[in-house]
């Protein structure tokens, strides 16, 4: 195969905005027909939910909820290496995340006898997805469940596809005992998002809906946004490897590998100023790519001939602006001094410094949170966190002396924005 390197200075405008929507395109392109089956277990529940998971999963589920004996039985399936591995990670991913919980705000005296505070409580009921369609995926789950149970969420629901057999994925079944995940369900997709977001007989609804997914779970996300808060936007992955001169071009080819074998609708993104680096990077994935196992080799070819390949710019300056533009939910510096490009990137979900640093590590055991905002949602939200599953309210008191100072502004304010009652609620007390 052939690894294709462009100038973004040369690209025409609409292949540019082609690389920076990624696969926008594929979540506009299946929305109508998610929306179909959102409406459908919106007005069926259970019998839509065992209709879908028959079509779409090829199994007839005869529960939907899975039993606390059936969960016990599949997490007894787990190799010891592997739950030792799962402990390690979870135990990271705890140790990070326990650090963002402290004491509520202290009260704040705005003047005298005028006392504003900030209470935090966490949200009742959150549904977790964890997709396995192309894989099995126990590390998302205990990324969204160890933060979730940290902030005191009461009741955590986990939606996950079934096997042919109607169960579950052995590790995800650990991890949710490992996390104290309450509720488990096999569902997936479309059918799983409009479960948690507008309950049936099996499912309860919840509160918020947290989790990847494909470009069919995301758009159902973006169906049932207006019933449910459905978190970050976590669509199909994507990442850049920002390098410079010097760089190992062997190393590099291997990080910008990870993200792109998630599925063909990934983004996976060599930028760099370097032409020799961007040319060896290139040989390098054209040689690895034909020896990876299938499918993920298939998604390789096609991550690198869609969302993904190797872009080149003048300088690094540019470089830095493009990944600024972009907002990628991964990124990865490889260069001399990377902590001094590092401190120049505005929008990256995720920064890792370094050459040791890799996606791999990030992703499971580093102890940040690997669920990242993608689609250049990096702009304006943030990794999951323990904040993620805390509401906040405030609570005033003012006392009389308080009020007899705060009136007359406020009943200025009140009669020049037209509200009589509110101006009257202070001149007749």
């Amino acid at each position: 195969m052939r690894i294709e390197i462009r100038e973004w200075s040369g690209l025409p405008p609409v292949e540019r905005e082609r690389i920076l929507r990624r696969s926008g395109r594929e979540v506009a392109r299946v929305s109508e027909a998610v929306a179909a089956i959102v409406r459908a277990v919106a007005a069926e529940g259970d019998a839509a939910i065992k209709r879908y998971s028959a079509q779409f999963d090829g199994v007839e589920l005869e529960r939907i909820e899975v039993s606390a004996d059936d969960l016990h039985r599949t997490a007894r399936r787990v190799p010891s290496e592997l739950a030792a591995a799962l402990d390690y990670a979870i135990a990271n991913v705890r140790g990070f995340h326990q650090t963002q919980l402290g004491p509520d705000p202290t009260p704040v005296t705005v003047r005298r006898g005028l006392v504003v505070r900030e209470r935090r409580h966490p949200i009742d009921r959150v549904g977790i997805y964890v997709p396995s369609g192309r894989g099995s995926f126990p590390s998302m789950l205990y990324m969204l469940s160890v933060p979730a149970k940290i902030a005191g969420v009461e009741e955590l629901c986990l939606a996950t596809p079934p096997d042919r057999s109607g169960g579950i994925d052995p590790a995800v079944a650990y991890a949710a005992l490992a996390t104290g995940v309450d509720r488990v369900f096999a569902i997936g997709g479309a059918q799983a998002i409009a479960a948690l977001a507008y309950g049936s007989r099996s499912v309860p609804r919840v509160r918020k809906i947290v989790g990847p997914g494909s470009a069919v779970v995301a758009a159902a996300k973006r169906v049932v946004a207006d019933v449910v808060d459905t978190g970050p936007a976590t669509g199909p992955s994507e990442s850049i490897v920002l390098a410079a001169h010097g760089s190992d071009p062997r190393l590099v080819a291997l990080d910008l590998m990870v993200e792109a074998e998630h599925g063909a609708d990934s983004a996976a993104l060599l930028v760099t100023d370097a032409p020799e680096l961007a040319q060896r990077v290139a040989e390098a994935l054209a040689d690895r790519i034909p020896n990876v196992a299938e499918p993920r080799r298939g998604f390789l070819a096609r991550v690198f001939d869609g969302y993904g390949g190797i872009l080149r710019f003048t300088t690094l300056d540019a470089a830095i602006d493009f990944v600024n533009e972009y907002a990628p939910e991964h990124l990865m510096i490889h260069a001399a001094e990377p902590r001094a490009i590092a401190e120049r990137i505005r929008t990256a979900a995720e920064v890792l410094i370094g050459p040791h640093t890799t996606f791999s590590l990030a992703n499971y055991a580093a102890g940040a949170n690997a669920v990242l905002p993608t689609g250049g949602w990096a702009h304006s939200q943030s990794p999951i966190s323990v904040h993620d599953f805390l509401r906040r309210s405030t609570v005033v008191e003012v006392d009389h002396q308080a009020m007899t100072a705060l009136a007359p502004h406020v009943v200025r304010l009140a009669d020049y924005e037209g509200f009589p009652s509110h101006a009257a609620a202070l001149r007749e007390r």
